[in-house]
């Protein structure tokens, strides 16, 4: 038996901005809410321990840049690329430079935090 990945948890200074982005983004749902003001989103029918991972987001005043630094990739499932680069745009996304050539089959995106993402160009079916 292997490990498969439950959540993934992002530091964030607004995790109500955070959460309703990433919320609008992947269709996921408000879970819960942790003690210290961190949010758990998810899969609507499955949440936690589904197929899918949850996300919590997770209130700092102290970034540190020694932590692992972590980035979604996303897959639109229901519209090509160009369609759900659209979408994140007018969520609040915004295109992020990272160095990349321009060349490169995905999109480099910051959610409104700055936080970095990738749009990736295959379609996924939906879980």
């Amino acid at each position: 038996m292997a490990c498969r990945i439950s959540e993934l948890i992002l530091d964030c200074s607004d995790p109500e901005l955070l959460a309703a982005f990433w919320c609008e983004v992947l269709g996921y749902v408000e879970l819960g809410r942790e003690p210290d003001g961190g949010i758990e989103i998810g899969p609507p029918a499955t949440g936690f321990g589904g197929p899918l991972p949850t996300l919590i987001l997770s209130p700092t005043t102290d970034p540190r840049p020694s932590r692992l630094p972590l980035h979604l990739d996303v897959s639109p499932t229901d519209r090509e690329q160009a369609a759900e680069l659209a979408r994140l745009l007018a969520l609040g996304a915004k295109p992020a430079d990272v160095g990349q050539t321009g060349r490169e089959p995905w999109h480099v995106l910051a959610d409104p935090e700055g936080n970095v993402f990738c749009l990736l160009r295959a379609r996924i079916p939906p879980v």
